[in-house]
């Protein structure tokens, strides 16, 4: 299992998002991508990057305009976390409707 998971859930239709587009950025003197998927038709992401990363910040992309449609509110939702445990999963979902997300650390 990748150190990162993710999972979207649709808010507004009371359903996993399907097909959402994710990317895995590290942040050192800049963002680099160090990893991308698509969340599966249980809007899960299982398998996202390495199984250890080290101490650093990190971001998760999500390019919702893909599943919410062209001209969204929301194009892109972002979302930075903090590693602090090399060895430590971190799951980060996203809740989404067309004109909000929220995210919380996950188990």
């Amino acid at each position: 299992m990748s150190l990162v998971t993710t999972h979207v859930l649709d808010t507004a239709r009371g359903r996993p998002a399907a097909g959402v587009p994710v990317r895995l950025d590290a942040r050192d003197d800049d963002w680099s991508t160090i990893a991308a998927a698509t969340t599966d038709d249980d809007g899960r992401v299982r398998d996202l990057g390495p199984a250890t990363l080290p101490e650093g910040v990190y971001r998760l992309v999500f390019d919702t305009e893909s599943y919410l449609g062209e001209g969204c509110f929301l194009p892109e939702v972002t979302v930075a976390f903090r590693v602090t445990d090399p060895a430590a999963h971190h799951h980060v979902p996203v809740l989404l409707s067309p004109y909000a997300y929220s995210t919380y650390r996950g188990s």
